[in-house]
């Protein structure tokens, strides 16, 4: 799934037709459905932000498009009229460039979903209080790294940027919210801000340490990395259970 740090290279890179008045259609039958195109075809890009796992575009008029990619959406931005294989969701045409959503099942005319979400973590700076006074309302009984994954707690953090994080500020994801101490909390927030704001500057992903790298060594102990499901959602956790000690989850 494309994590907070994907959606702001993308808003970064959509930058170039703000400003421009935009051709705008939606080749995916799907995406016809929604009249999205028909809606902003014609009117000025104003701004376009991220939010968390959010891409919000905003119009002249005060018409404003919500995009989400959930796992597998994608944007682009190419020249202008360039050749294209395969039906896109969104095409925003403007004088030389375009910006292409490839694969976005969720295009909304509005930005209502935005209310239930947290401080996003690229913020800049990241209201890394903010955070921690949602983590204290959380359910104390939740793994730290369900609540991490929580949007409504901070926006943007998705399962690679979990690990990643975790690892870095050697913290187990699978401790109880309630054994977590605050300067832990603060540290899991900050690590994880550093470490996608590097990514989204410097343009690409560091070599991973524990993500997807279940049955291999960990780089700082040695010890074999774990994989296992949690939440709702039976999302795959990776970590060290010696640098980074924690319940087991088998037994919990």
């Amino acid at each position: 799934m494309p994590e907070g740090d994907s959606l702001h290279r993308a808003a970064r890179n959509l930058q170039v037709l703000v400003g421009q008045r935009i051709a705008a259609e939606s080749p995916h039958p799907r995406a016809q459905a929604e009249r999205v195109a028909e809606q902003i075809d014609g009117r000025t890009l104003e701004s376009v932000q991220a939010h968390g796992k959010n891409l919000i575009l905003r119009f002249e008029g005060g018409v404003a498009v919500r995009s989400h990619l959930r796992m597998s959406g994608r944007w682009s931005v190419r020249p202008a009229g360039e050749a294209r294989a395969g039906k896109p969701w969104l095409v925003l045409r403007g004088e030389r460039a375009e910006g292409v959503l490839w694969n976005g099942p969720v295009l909304e005319l509005h930005t209502r979903a935005l209310a239930r979400l947290g401080p996003d973590i690229l913020e800049r700076p990241p209201r890394i209080d903010a955070m921690l006074e949602r983590m204290r309302r959380a359910d104390r009984s939740r793994w730290l790294g369900e609540t991490l994954l929580d949007q409504s707690v901070v926006a943007g953090i998705g399962n690679l940027w979990l690990a990643e994080t975790l690892w870095e500020a050697a913290l187990s994801p699978w401790r109880r919210l309630r054994d977590v101490l605050e300067e832990e909390r603060r540290r899991a927030l900050e690590t994880a801000a550093e470490l996608m704001r590097a990514s989204v500057d410097g343009g690409r992903v560091r070599r991973h340490r524990v993500y997807r790298l279940a049955g291999r060594a960990c780089p700082r102990c040695g010890t074999t990395i774990r994989s296992w499901g949690h939440g709702d959602d039976n999302r795959t956790v990776y970590w060290c259970p010696r640098c980074q000690a924690g319940d087991d989850p088998r037994r919990s």
